[in-house]
C-alpha cells in the first residue's frame, strides 16, 4: 500500500486470492516449460528427477506437487463424497486442489500484507520461498504425500523452489496491482 489506501483485510484477501490463482496458473506454465526444455538434457544425463512419472500414484515427479494434489483430491473425494475418483477425473481433481490451494495461500498473503506490508517486500520472492518451504519441504512429506526432503535429489528441490519463486513474484505483482484498483 502506498499510504493513500487504508488497510482493509477483505480487499487484501480478494486481491491476494486473485493473485494466488493467477500465480498458480503461471507456476504451472513455468513447470510445463521447464519440463519441456529440460527433457532432452535430463534424459541424456540419466537424471529422472524432473521427468513426469507414468505412475499416477507416484509422489516424486515434477517436484512432488502434481501428484500430491491428486492424492489430496482422492482423499477429499473418498472422505467427503464417499467415492473413489475415476482415473479420468484425477487430473482435473488435482488441478482443482492445486488452484484452490494457490488461491487460498494468495488470499491469506494478501490479507496479512494489509497489516504487515513488510511481507510483500522484494517483489514477493520471500513469500515464494516460505510457501515452498512450508508446502513442499515440510507439509507434503509430513502428510506422507512424498518422500522426505533428504530422499529427493537436489535438482528436484531447485525445480520446485524455482516454480515457487515464480508463484511468489506473480502473486505479489498481481495482488499489488489489484489492490491499487480496490
Amino acid at each position: 500500500m502506498n499510504g493513500k489506501e487504508e488497510a482493509n483485510i477483505w480487499k487484501g484477501f480478494a486481491a491476494g486470492l486473485v493473485g494466488g490463482l493467477f500465480a498458480g496458473w503461471t507456476m504451472n506454465q513455468f513447470q510445463k516449460t521447464w519440463t519441456k526444455l529440460a527433457k532432452g538434457f535430463e534424459k541424456s544425463h540419466g537424471a529422472q528427477s524432473m521427468q513426469p512419472s507414468d505412475d499416477s500414484s507416484s509422489t516424486a515427479n515434477n517436484g512432488q506437487h502434481d501428484d500430491a494434489t491428486v492424492e489430496v483430491a482422492e482423499i477429499i473425494s473418498e472422505n467427503v463424497f464417499g467415492r473413489e475418483l475415476k482415473e479420468s477425473e484425477k487430473e482435473n481433481a488435482g488441478a482443482l486442489v492445486h488452484y484452490g490451494f494457490s488461491a487460498a495461500a494468495g488470499g491469506f498473503y494478501g490479507a496479512v500484507a494489509e497489516f504487515a506490508p513488510a511481507i510483500s517486500t522484494k517483489a514477493g520472492l520471500p513469500f515464494g520461498v516460505v510457501f515452498w518451504a512450508i508446502a513442499d519441504e515440510i507439509t507434503v512429506p509430513l502428510l506422507g504425500l512424498s518422500k522426505g526432503p533428504t530422499e529427493i535429489p537436489i535438482s528436484t528441490h531447485a525445480y520446485a523452489l524455482s516454480a515457487h519463486l515464480v508463484y511468489g513474484l506473480t502473486a505479489e505483482f498481481t495482488r499489488r496491482g489489484l489492490r491499487k484498483l480496490l
